[in-house]
């Protein structure tokens, strides 16, 4: 995907794990938690298969880890209009 490609929802999903503020699961298919609340699972795996999104560490199967904006993902969000750091 590039950049003209990512919807709102990509872009906020982005920017709530460039503030610290998602979770993902650890497992084949990644779901992305942000404040308590489920994202969209679509959008969530394309973040990750497109190496814009992270975990933060290896965990258990279906356990919840940090999620973290790669230097790609906070590439993507800067060109986008919201600058933000990876880690």
């Amino acid at each position: 995907m590039f950049g003209l490609d990512y919807t709102a929802r990509h872009r906020s999903m982005l920017r709530a794990v460039a503030q610290g503020r998602a979770q993902l699961t650890s497992c084949g298919h990644p779901e992305l938690c942000v404040d308590g609340l489920w994202c969209d699972q679509t959008a969530a795996g394309e973040l990750v298969r497109n190496g814009l999104v992270r975990p933060a560490r290896q965990a258990t199967v279906g356990a919840l880890v940090p999620a973290l904006l790669t230097a790609a993902g906070a590439t993507i969000l800067a060109t986008l209009g919201q600058g933000a750091q990876a880690v």
